[in-house]
């Protein structure tokens, strides 16, 4: 087949974020494909065209940037993010098993991106410095009591945990129910951040102990993350902190 399918992740917000590569692929593109905010990112010269489409039609949107590519044109489907990490490549490669035959034929190359957490673990200092998990809370493509038998094995392990997905309109009582869980196996001491909007204008972080992390400090941009017993906070001389995570732990 002619055409090619680019999975492109743009990064946390800030274009200076966005890789070398990600650029280079959305140059060759003819079509862009992805979730609208997502596309409005994306600067394209005339002839571009644009597939804007709701947050929650992944799949929808994987089939019609197959059947482009099948078609002979170059595309891109955006991601926010890296496009692997609870994002459009496994909707592409989910509709590619149980597609047209012809699918498996095309080039399909991924574009990795800086994922939310690894810009909000670079803001605040090194969070992520010991073995930690990343766990969407959105329970529309799986049952809740999953989401929250792996959110209490992360926490009883001793996982830093990024929390994808935390909260929005439609799921509006997750996080909550999250962090009730959560107390009940962690100190209610435990670091807490709330980054919103990270590298972007609007960006605001909020660094929290369990005990007081509140859910009315997220939104559908936020992305939350809960530290374990070797989380450590730093006092810095601007009143700020440094937040970090030990790389060694005790022998038990």
């Amino acid at each position: 087949m002619s055409g090619r399918l680019f999975v492109v992740g743009l990064g946390p917000g800030d274009a200076a974020l966005r890789t070398a590569e990600a650029e280079a692929a959305l140059s060759q593109a003819t079509d862009l494909v992805g979730y609208a905010p997502y596309l409005a990112r994306v600067a394209t010269g005339p002839g571009i065209v644009r597939h804007g489409s709701d947050n929650r039609v992944e799949l929808d949107r994987a089939r019609l940037a197959l059947d482009l590519a099948s078609r002979g044109r170059v595309v891109a489907v955006i991601s926010g993010g890296d496009p692997g990490v609870f994002a459009m490549a496994s909707a592409v490669f989910e509709a590619v098993e149980h597609g047209d035959p012809a699918w498996r034929a095309l080039e399909i190359s991924i574009v990795p991106g800086i994922s939310a957490m690894m810009a909000v673990a670079a803001r605040v200092g090194a969070p992520l410095g010991g073995d930690f998990c990343a766990i969407s809370l959105s329970d529309n493509l799986k049952p809740w009591p999953v989401v929250l038998g792996r959110l209490r094995a992360a926490a009883g392990a001793g996982f830093v945990i990024a929390l994808y997905n935390p909260i929005s309109s439609a799921r509006p009582w997750q996080l909550g129910a999250a962090f009730e869980a959560l107390r009940g196996i962690l100190p209610a001491t435990s670091l807490v951040l709330f980054a919103t909007a990270v590298t972007r204008p609007e960006e605001r972080i909020r660094i929290v102990a369990l005990g007081d992390a509140d859910p009315a400090l997220a939104d559908m941009r936020t992305l939350v993350m809960i530290g374990c017993a070797g989380t450590r906070s730093i006092a810095r001389a601007d009143g700020g902190a440094w937040i970090y995570t030990a790389r060694s732990v005790p022998a038990s």
